[in-house]
């Protein structure tokens, strides 16, 4: 199974190359597949490339949901 999993941009450089926060650990993402990203948006990454956008409201839901799934498993 295929996850994609919110994450908040927190760097952009000149190349569309950024960094997002994964619940406070920091990865390297190509943003080149969205326009008008900017830092603290909330995006969805899939395989290294966020994929879609998203707000912070459903950024969160998100997360809450995948971590009660966590913890059940």
């Amino acid at each position: 199974m295929c996850l994609g999993i919110p994450a908040k941009v927190v760097q952009i450089d000149e190349l569309n190359q950024g960094k997002v926060d994964y619940l406070g650990t920091k990865v390297k993402t190509n943003l080149a597949l969205l326009e008008d990203v900017k830092i603290g948006d909330w995006v969805i990454i899939h395989a290294g490339f966020a994929i879609s956008k998203l707000d912070e409201e459903e950024a969160r839901e998100t997360l809450s949901l995948l971590r009660e799934i966590a913890e059940k498993g």
